[in-house]
């Protein structure tokens, strides 16, 4: 399809800035650079409670920003995980994404700030994630919530960290998932797929600020074949949870994002992918600027209600 006409009128302006692209930056400044788009992303919506406190992490405190919407006794939780190429993002960036989920799921959401490149190497914010999933799960009374209802979220790098997050949990044998929801994630140290080819230039993310991430990210070339930093490398996907994958037409991820759906439906776990046709990288944190974000959150908000009532015990 042609490139959404949103998509393709934010990609405009943003030319028309003249700024020069996060690869040619400093990740100081491309941190206040993309703090800005998170005015993409709309007003965030009312919710019963937001707190922020830290969790116990393997090098230090984990801060978490916690919303609970309304509702009554123990509420599912989502352990969501924001993008950013494992160097930029807050927990400002996903606030917005967030509260709709949270409304949505009628499930509490705890969004992690994990540890960010390339002051903290790989696999510094894996760590980071798994620690806080696993503390989630082992304190979710603490937040009303329920720990036998536990989904793990993330976009982009999020959405790698929370695959990551969840064969950690499978080999760990705690915590249990019901779904894990990848939106545009990455799953490949690599940048040969027809997407990359055809979407690495004009379309938001390009294959050169993927490259300056995946850079900063790793010490060494050697670790994009860890499946902690490529979970598409894992060598066996059986007994993960079900996923629900959401890609984009002119994203370079989508390549290996759906490549990564097609290998978990190989090992019988049951996958739900959905591309969007016409759209960006991300575009579902965008609710503000893109009129798909809305549906494509609602869409997956369903997934992770269907996820939770079928685990309602009779």
């Amino acid at each position: 399809m042609p490139l959404d006409p949103q998509a393709a009128a934010l990609i405009q302006q943003m030319q028309a800035l003249g700024a020069p692209p996060l690869n040619e930056m400093s990740p100081e400044q491309a941190r206040e650079a993309a703090a800005g788009f998170a005015q993409l992303a709309g007003a965030p919506e009312p919710v019963a409670s937001i707190i922020n406190r830290t969790l116990p992490g393997p090098r230090g405190d984990i801060p978490v920003r916690i919303y609970t919407p309304e509702g009554q006794g123990e509420l599912p939780v989502i352990v969501y995980f924001h993008g950013g190429g494992w160097v930029l993002g807050t927990l400002d960036t996903v606030d917005v994404l967030c509260t709709q989920l949270a409304n949505r799921a009628s499930a509490v959401v705890v969004s992690v700030d994990y540890r960010l490149a390339p002051e903290h190497k790989f696999p510094a914010a894996a760590d980071d994630c798994f620690a806080a999933l696993r503390w989630v799960a082992d304190h979710a009374r603490e937040l009303n919530a329920d720990p036998q209802r536990l989904a793990v979220a993330g976009d982009s790098a999020g959405g790698n960290l929370a695959a990551v997050s969840a064969a950690m949990a499978r080999d760990a044998g705690t915590p249990s998932l019901v779904l894990q929801v990848l939106f545009c994630p990455v799953t490949n140290h690599a940048f040969e797929t027809p997407s990359y080819r055809d979407n690495g230039r004009d379309y938001f993310l390009t294959t050169d600020m993927m490259r300056w991430f995946w850079d900063l990210y790793l010490t060494s070339t050697d670790e994009g074949r860890d499946w902690r930093a490529s979970p598409l490398g894992l060598s066996d996907l059986s007994g993960l949870p079900p996923a629900y994958i959401v890609t984009a037409e002119y994203d370079p991820l989508r390549d290996e994002a759906e490549a990564y759906a097609e290998r978990l439906q190989q090992a019988g776990i049951p996958v739900t992918l959905r591309r969007y046709d016409g759209q960006i990288h991300d575009f579902i944190t965008m609710a503000g600027a893109m009129g798909q974000a809305g549906p494509a959150v609602e869409a997956a908000a369903a997934a992770l209600r269907a996820a939770f009532t079928a685990k309602v015990p009779a």
